[in-house]
């Protein structure tokens, strides 16, 4: 097997085996602790940019299944295992990791000491990072361009740890547009399907752009109309909002909030997605006109930050981020914690919240900002993913929450007064209705608080 070499900002350099594409890439190291859903991982457009380290060692050993993407392509720039399965073995496989990752042009390495590897960036942070491998990394070796494995900086060449140094994640949002398969652009959701071997490609978008529409609704028609913002769409966002009956319209991130609002939805949900928030000035604008509407808003991950954004909060960059399917969040009004699944690098700052919004939830392990409900709009955001895929589905219920803030302002809209539900009602309406803490997003405040005076605050 050939040999492969992982080189660091700082110097360092692991030395391992070759696997995926071969050559050179560059790109901001990071690790995510999540013990399954790797073809999740390395589908979510919220990876774009990134070299992945995945710290459970034993990777591809359920295969590549097209049925789990959450997008048509893997966006990572590259991967990196400690030990990589050969031989998977499971019922829907359709291919063997290493493949998936030469179809898709993903340099990786594997047999590298992760945990040293994760130790190092837990310590100093993450780092842009280089993997060579093929004719690439025999001629660096050969003139001594590699360094040492384990050695310092003096072992690297100065132009390379240069190279490495200068990398930088820019327009990574609109790099990606056409993730999600309903607004596909150059190198989205169509050209990878097309290129995938037929056992792993998953279903080319509907044509027609922004007006093509993913629908799964009852017989007897939608309950309600759900604009979905295009930032990098995971697929299991979609796929939750149809399971309660919506109809999605997905749109690219570029749209002008009146373009959405002559969609007529019932609600806007902003989507997740790469790189850094504050960068996308433009798409924070027009969610700050889209707060003045009077439109239930949900936003999520890279959505919950713009949004936050949007109402005059500040964001900033995490040391090394919150990764993987096992962070803890406490829910401050019920105290209750709750196990997610997260992929960011950056967080709102909580001491930047305007007084109309209130912090909802909070990491429990280092005290970041992991929600908030806005008390002035009907609108609320996490950072965490809750549709969870992979991952756990204990916040899976704030899917529900949405569709009763919809409800509830499509009611009062229509002169009915507020919609929320009693306890006993609500229980029998589904899962996550009727809890203690029902209504916290903001479902059973008064009809009033979203009136004119919050509309025109947001304009």
């Amino acid at each position: 097997m050939d040999k492969a070499y992982l080189i660091l900002a700082d110097g360092t350099v692991f030395e391992g085996k070759a696997m995926g594409a071969r050559g050179r890439t560059t790109g901001e190291t990071v690790f995510t602790t999540g013990m399954t859903g790797y073809l999740e991982t390395l589908t979510d457009p919220s990876y774009y940019g990134q070299i992945v380290t995945q710290t459970f060692p034993l990777v591809g050993n359920y295969g590549v299944i097209g049925e789990d993407f959450e997008s048509g392509r893997s966006w990572v720039r590259g991967y990196v295992v400690r030990e990589l399965c050969e031989r998977p073995s499971n019922f829907r496989c359709g291919g063997d990791l290493d493949s998936f990752l030469r179809v898709q042009g993903i340099v990786g390495i594997y047999g590298i000491d992760t945990r040293a590897l994760t130790k190092r960036l837990r310590e100093a942070g993450v780092m842009n990072g280089m993997i060579v491998s093929g004719e690439e990394a025999s001629r660096m070796a050969g003139c001594g361009q590699a360094g040492n494995p384990g050695g310092g900086k003096d072992g690297v060449d100065a132009r390379i740890l240069s190279e490495i140094k200068a990398y930088k994640i820019e327009g990574a949002v609109k790099a990606v547009q056409g993730a999600g398969g309903v607004s596909p652009a150059e190198g989205g959701r169509a050209d990878a399907a097309a290129k995938l071997p037929a056992a792993t490609a998953v279903p080319a978008p509907v044509p027609g752009g922004a007006q093509a529409v993913h629908s799964a609704v009852p017989a007897s028609g939608p309950l309600r109309h759900v604009a979905l913002l295009d930032f990098g769409a995971k697929e299991n966002i979609r796929r939750e909002l149809e399971k309660r009956g919506c109809h999605v319209t997905v749109l690219p991130c570029d749209t002008g909030a009146e373009e959405v609002v002559a969609r007529a939805p019932d609600g806007i949900m902003l989507s997740n997605g790469p790189g850094d928030p504050a960068e996308n000035v433009g798409i924070i604008e027009e969610i700050r006109k889209l707060c003045g509407t009077g439109i239930p808003i949900f936003g999520i991950c890279l959505g919950h930050q713009m949004l936050a954004l949007a109402r005059g909060a500040r964001t900033e960059k995490l040391k090394y981020g919150h990764r993987g399917g096992n962070h803890p969040v406490k829910d401050l009004e019920s105290g209750r914690v709750y196990i997610t699944s997260q992929n960011h690098g950056y967080a709102v700052v909580a001491e930047s919240l305007p007084p109309h919004a209130k912090m909802s939830y909070v990491n429990a392990n280092d005290g970041t900002c992991e929600g908030i409900s806005y008390g002035d709009i009907p609108a609320f955001s996490v950072q965490f993913h809750p549709e969870a895929c992979g991952g756990p589905h204990d916040t899976n219920f704030l899917f529900d929450d949405f569709m009763r803030m919809i409800d509830r302002v499509r009611r009062g809209a229509a002169g009915n007064g507020p919609a929320q539900p009693s306890t006993a009602q609500a229980g029998a309406d589904g899962p996550g209705v009727g809890r203690p803490d029902v209504g916290r997003h903001g479902a059973g405040r008064p009809q009033e608080s979203y009136g004119e005076k919050g509309a025109a605050g947001c304009r």
